[in-house]
This record gives structure tokens, C-alpha cells and sequence, in this order.
């Protein structure tokens, strides 16, 4: 079967490196939305835990819930109060959604600065506010979302300071976040009460270096076994619409790993490991071929290298990773 190792020391390396900019692990609130980016909701959790991390924030209530015990603080991102607790926080994304969340409630504002996606528009904050009262909830914060804090564009900086305007608006006894993992790395002077950190974390960040200057750790390696091999000789193809055709005699070994892993079919015919192995036409739902022999093959350990391949960013392949394959701490 496939397999995934998750470095423990990388992700603590990582942590300290945050830890750094934030000045306390305290500030670090760690996402982990969609099974932790791949590396695993309850693994990753149990890691945070350890290191000393109090804060999370996550997509669902389920997935609050399914963590619950490891945190002080756990901001859902999308989702509503079900069954709410002390410990949960909830996101406002739109004015008209404040009446569906229960008397009591704790909420946290999210205003958008230009990111024109969720959010409260800048006009609309005062009157949220008003309704937030009415509706008998706990407004607990206020934040907002970078659309370009790893690019230099100008966008980061208006958001930034449309962000500080409306800090002078709301009352000063709320907390205040808006740093991701590109912000916070790109800030010199971190004062806000919190930074939700997440690629960072798993150290698959990349920035231009004229922003920050960055040397994180990557946490996950994905692991495939061998399911049989075979001898091509000159012009023999392999796999799907034989996109691969052998040009002299060689080893060709099938792997158990494929795109209903997670494996992006994107990959396919021009992959090629951490150790210079290529791949051998296209990527299966179950399966791929590589010119090896290895009973066992490492088919990536940077995210970042390997969405190269597939012309995409880390985040969506390290998201795709499926939640039935194993994953181990190292």
C-alpha cells in the first residue's frame, strides 16, 4: 500500500522558525482545514499538541470537533454552530448569515479588504456589529484575508492598510488577525494578536526572496510498493493510449500509487522522483509505472518540487492526498 511519513522534526523546525516571527508560540494559530493539507487532521494535531500549540483554525465544525481536545481555541472558517462550544469560534462571512447562528454564539468578523471573496464589506462593518448584538452573540474578533501577501503587486500593502482603518472603527478589546503564512513571513514587525499559519507549517511556503528570505523543512514524503515487474524490449509501450514506448531494453516495475490516491494525473508521462526515476506513461487510479526496480519508491518529498510537474502549487497536491492512505510519524 502507499504510504506517507511525516517528519516530526521538520515540523518542529518549521514551528520555531514561526514561533520566531510571531515572538511566542502562542500567536501561532495552526490550520489545519482539509485533513491538515493532506498530512493528516489527527496526526498533525497530536504533533501541535506536543510542541505546544493552543490555537487551530479548520474549515468545519466536524473537523473542530474531531480535535477539540488538543486546543484552547478553534476558529472555524466555514461553517455553522451545530452544537456549540466554548472552546469554537465561528466566522461570519456575510452580513445576512448572522441570523442563522444561535443566541451565544462565539464569532469572529471577517471583513474583506480587497480580496473581494468572504467577507463583511468595509461599509457594511458597523451595522454587522449592530446585528451581531442584536442577534445576542459573543463577537470575539475581528480579521480579514491577503489576496497577494507572496506577490508585489501593491495589493498586500492596501489591504493592509484598508485593515488598520478599520481597527480605529471596532472596539479595541477585540483581538485582530490577519496574517497567513506569505503575510506573516513578509512582516517585519509582527504585533497582531495571532498569525493563522498553515503551508508554512508543513514547509512548502514559496515566496520571491526580495519579500523573505525563507528556508522551511517539507513534513510529508509519499511512499509507493511494487507491484510486479516486466523486461520492455526496444518499442514496447506501457500503460494507457501507450504514451510510453521503450527506445532499448529496460526494467519497468508498477507501483500501487495512482490518481485515486492523490497521485495528479497531471504527472503523467513526464514525472520524475527525487531520485531521477522516471515514470513510465501515464498515471492510473491505481496504479503507476517507473523505470525501477525498487520494492519500495519514493515518489516525492517536497510538494513544492513535485507540483512542478503537474503545473500546479503545492496546496493542491498535498490536498489531494487521500485521507485511506497510511500515514506514519518519523
Amino acid at each position: 500500500m502507499p504510504r506517507i511519513t511525516l517528519s516530526k522534526s521538520n515540523f518542529f523546525y518549521n514551528l520555531d522558525c514561526i514561533a520566531k516571527k510571531t515572538g511566542s508560540k502562542e500567536k501561532i494559530a495552526l490550520v489545519l482545514k482539509d485533513n491538515a493539507y493532506g498530512h493528516g487532521l489527527q496526526e498533525i494535531a497530536k504533533l501541535a499538541y506536543e510542541y505546544g500549540i493552543t490555537k487551530a483554525v479548520v474549515r468545519l465544525e466536524s473537523e473542530a470537533k474531531a480535535i477539540e481536545n488538543y486546543f484552547e481555541y478553534i476558529l472555524v472558517l466555514a461553517d455553522r454552530a451545530h452544537s456549540p462550544s466554548q472552546k469554537i469560534s465561528y466566522t461570519i462571512n456575510d452580513i445576512n448569515a448572522i441570523k442563522n447562528f444561535a443566541k451565544g454564539t462565539k464569532v469572529e468578523l471577517k471583513v474583506d479588504t480587497g480580496m473581494g471573496r468572504n467577507g463583511i464589506r468595509l461599509s457594511e462593518v458597523d451595522e454587522a456589529i449592530l446585528l451581531i448584538q442584536k442577534q445576542g452573540l459573543q463577537l470575539e474578533a475581528v480579521f480579514t484575508h491577503h489576496s497577494c501577501a507572496d506577490e508585489l503587486n501593491g495589493n498586500y500593502e492596501t489591504q493592509k492598510s484598508n485593515f488598520e482603518e478599520l481597527k480605529k472603527r471596532v472596539p479595541s478589546s477585540l483581538r485582530f488577525h490577519s496574517c497567513n503564512s506569505a503575510a506573516l513571513f513578509r512582516e517585519k514587525n509582527f504585533s497582531e494578536d495571532m498569525a493563522r499559519v498553515g503551508i508554512a507549517a508543513y514547509g512548502c511556503l514559496e515566496m520571491p526572496k526580495e519579500l523573505a528570505d525563507i528556508a522551511l523543512k517539507p513534513v510529508l514524503s509519499l511512499y509507493a510498493s511494487k507491484n510486479s515487474s516486466r523486461t520492455l524490449y526496444e518499442h514496447d509501450r506501457v500503460g494507457y493510449g501507450a504514451t510510453f514506448c521503450s527506445e532499448k531494453s529496460c526494467c519497468v516495475s508498477n507501483y500501487d500509487i495512482g490518481y485515486g490516491d492523490g497521485f495528479l494525473r497531471s504527472c503523467s508521462n513526464h514525472y520524475e522522483t527525487p531520485e531521477g526515476i522516471q515514470i513510465a506513461g501515464r498515471i492510473s487510479m491505481d496504479n503507476s509505472s517507473f523505470l525501477s526496480q525498487k520494492e519500495e519508491l519514493l515518489i516525492f518529498d517536497d510538494a513544492s518540487q513535485a507540483a512542478i510537474f503537474a503545473k500546479t502549487i503545492s496546496y493542491e497536491l498535498l490536498t489531494s492526498l487521500k485521507p485511506h492512505l497510511k500515514r506514519k510519524i518519523v
